[in-house]
């Protein structure tokens, strides 16, 4: 890439991992705290609806930083001489390890099997509490994960400069 392109996707991807490491944060300390002080079934039942609400918005902020990502390290990965490349490939790995891969290895699996739970089964409360705890402490390590990667790019950015 161009030094003026690599500039603009570094923020593009600094940014946008910026963006998903807030909202990360937002809802491991916010969202999930307050669904867990729900009574079992209310905070299953509106962690289902919130999880059946991700649309193209979501989605879009989250993998467009993933794409800028990918375009970065590939980049940096060509070339490891160039100036920053060392960061923009860290940051961009964090991302794409910290964010992407364990939502759709970790977070997403577990979604799909908590939106086929009953709220009255008898067990669902203890299963809503497993899934809550293991979700939420996932969700920390996506939200450093994407607050490193913006970090680190936007490092990246003020070294280039």
């Amino acid at each position: 890439m161009t030094g003026d392109l690599t500039t603009a996707v570094t923020v593009l991807a600094a940014v946008g991992c910026a963006l998903m490491g807030g909202v990360f944060f937002a809802f491991s300390t916010i969202v999930m705290s307050g669904l867990r002080r729900l009574p079992a079934p209310s905070g299953l039942t509106a962690m289902q609806a919130i999880n059946a609400a991700v649309g193209p918005v979501f989605l879009a902020a989250l993998f467009l930083p993933a794409a800028a990502c990918v375009a970065l390290a590939v980049d940096a990965g060509l070339d490891l001489g160039a100036e920053n490349a060392g960061l923009r490939l860290t940051g961009s790995l964090l991302y794409l390890a910290g964010s992407i891969v364990l939502t759709i290895a970790y977070h997403v699996p577990r979604n799909e099997r908590l939106a086929t739970v009953d709220p009255a089964a008898p067990d669902a409360g203890a299963r809503w509490l497993r899934y809550a705890a293991g979700w939420t402490t996932w969700n920390h390590a996506r939200t450093l994960a994407s607050l490193a990667a913006a970090a680190i790019l936007t490092v990246a950015l003020v070294r280039g400069r």
